[in-house]
């Protein structure tokens, strides 16, 4: 009989959940008394204690460091409030469309996600606990909500005692009597490579793909887990022993707690090695993952880069050379609100429902889940269908596989081709990173005055030969066609009367200082365009938006972290 001990605590308020959980330092985690279990406690009693006995919790990260530490509190704290079932990663760890999956395969309150996604590791980066609802799907608004209620009250948390050390390296299932709990916990581990193919929609057309790759004008592909990855084992077992591709097709496929020592995000600046290979011409396919593996960069011969907003755009114009499509049809697609309108374009030719939404793949769930979206993509390198309820990096790589399977053309043709067809979104996103949160917010603020002036909207700003007329302006609101909700300052708009637009926001991913994106989209349908660098094409609006904003008066900095 394993008893339960109540240990008393205090609250912290600066554990209001962000986009995507709660993101910190691993420092505040580890020199602030309870701090992981205060939110941890939160999470679990927002369930009600009657729906914990039978119901089971998936736990995995993506193998950072502290991520061990947290996964004992969690399975301490589980058992301790009743929760009948926890389901663990080998190792600890497991993909993003692993434990979404599983959340939506079995009777599941929950799912927990120990990540900081696309964010740097070690003692000295970021973890995050993220939180999924039973359908899969990021925890809602009133989720978030609640969980910050309980928080910010909280007194006291339980703990099963003696604390449980687990053996990450065997195979587990134990199986514990709790103290006034009427069923016994039950512990186990999950051998992610034995279920994860069966969870892929793209499964059925693997022989398809193998022959394509295995073919006499085979298709050279490389695959860049950025560097020590949890997915990497996941993508070998397809790439390599599904599909047939040679063993150094998946490169830094071993897990590493600190990352290697890089940066896990999957763009230009960051996968680097991943474009420099890409440039010699050897490969005709590349990606590259971020930590958890939902997020994707694709890339063509001669490191020809596709645009996040690109990709999913091409993907919905060829959704039928995917054959989970052809099995389900196609109900809606839907983009983030910055993400370029690239895929309108597809969504108005084929008459298909487009959403625009918030960034947060929360709203995308609710969507799906009434059988109102397929396909959906945001411009920060993610992209899934509804298999799901969150990214899914390898998905989106094998749809890009199914497709090229299907049209026998370079990735650059394809794009080229899409754009003759549809016209061309020119896209960029400028991030400044870690710029001190009491001058982002100042900026933000003078900058909504500035736009919420009515006498702003018909202002003009001649820039070269060109003059730019604003038509609208806004702070996006979006009105959930499902459930009513009302989620409000979304983002700053300065819509021109030609379509071009300029968005700002103050990301929620961030764990130190503030994190200000410039986003920047404009359509061209001009042929003898559309081929133009994007950053020559944008340097007008892109001047304008510095102009506008005085971005780098009032943040000191003079360029931006990362351009995607």
């Amino acid at each position: 009989m394993v008893k339960i001990v109540t240990v008393k605590t205090k609250a912290y308020q600066d554990q209001k959940p962000g986009t995507s959980g709660l993101r910190k330092r691993v420092k505040v985690f580890q020199s602030s008394a309870n701090y992981a279990e205060n939110f941890i406690q939160s999470i679990i009693s927002t369930v009600e204690p009657a729906h914990r006995q039978e119901a089971t919790l998936v736990v995995g990260g993506d193998g950072r460091f502290y991520m061990k530490e947290a996964i004992q509190l969690i399975v301490r704290i589980a058992a301790a409030n009743g929760v009948g079932r926890v389901k663990l990663g080998q190792n600890g760890v497991q993909a993003t469309v692993k434990k979404t999956s599983l959340g939506r395969t079995i009777t599941s309150i929950s799912a927990y996600r120990l990540v900081a996604m696309n964010n740097p590791t070690g003692s000295k980066g970021d973890w995050e606990v993220q939180y999924n609802i039973s359908n899969g799907s990021p925890d809602p608004r009133a989720v978030e909500v609640r969980i910050y209620q309980l928080n910010k009250l909280i007194s006291q948390i339980l703990l099963m005692c003696p604390p449980l050390k687990i053996d990450f390296i065997i195979l587990i299932k134990q199986v514990f009597q709790i103290e006034n709990k009427g069923r016994p916990y039950r512990l186990s581990q999950i051998y992610d490579l034995e279920t994860f193919q069966a969870m892929l929609p793209n499964g059925s057309n693997f022989n398809e793909l193998k022959e394509y790759i295995l073919s006499p004008n085979k298709l050279e592909v490389i695959i860049t887990i950025m560097p020590g990855i949890v997915v990497g084992p996941y993508v070998k077992k397809i790439l390599c022993e599904e599909l047939g591709a040679p063993a150094n097709s998946a490169v830094n496929c071993v897990p590493l707690e600190d990352f290697g020592g890089h940066h896990p995000d999957p763009n230009l600046t960051y996968a680097a090695d991943l474009v420099e290979t890409m440039k010699t011409g050897e490969h005709d396919f590349g990606a590259a993952f971020d930590g958890d593996g939902d997020r994707n960069m694709i890339l063509g011969k001669h490191g020809f880069f596709v645009n996040p907003s690109d990709s999913v755009a091409v993907i919905a114009a060829n959704i039928f050379s995917i054959p989970y499509f052809q099995q389900t049809g196609v109900r809606g697609f839907a983009r983030s609100m910055p993400t370029s309108g690239a895929l309108d374009r597809v969504a108005n030719a084929t008459k298909i429902a487009l959403y625009e939404t918030p960034t947060g793949w929360k709203f995308f769930g609710n969507l799906m889940d009434a059988s109102k979206l397929s396909l959906c993509g945001e411009e920060s390198f993610g992209t899934s269908s509804d298999h799901i309820r969150e990214k899914d990096g390898l998905w989106a790589v094998l749809a890009w596989l199914s497709i090229l399977a299907t049209r026998k053309q370079s990735v650059e043709d394809i794009l080229k081709d899409h754009w003759q067809k549809y016209g061309r979104n020119f896209f960029t996103r400028y991030d400044y990173e870690e710029v001190e949160a009491e001058g982002a917010n100042k900026m933000m603020k003078e900058l909504e005055a500035l736009i919420s002036d009515r006498s702003f909207v018909g202002k003009q700003f001649p820039v070269g030969d060109k003059v730019y007329t604003v038509e609208k302006i806004d702070n996006f609101e979006y009105s959930d066609p499902v459930d009513g909700s009302i989620s409000r300052n979304q983002g700053l708009r300065v819509i021109f009367a030609d379509g071009s637009r300029i968005i700002f926001r103050l990301s929620g991913t961030g764990s130190a200082g503030a994190t200000i994106r410039l986003y920047i989209d404009s359509y061209e349908k001009d042929l003898a365009k559309i081929y133009q660098d994007p950053q020559v094409m944008l340097a007008p609006l892109i001047s304008i938006a510095l102009k506008m904003s005085q971005l780098q008066e009032r943040t000191g900095r003079t360029a931006p972290t990362v351009i995607t």
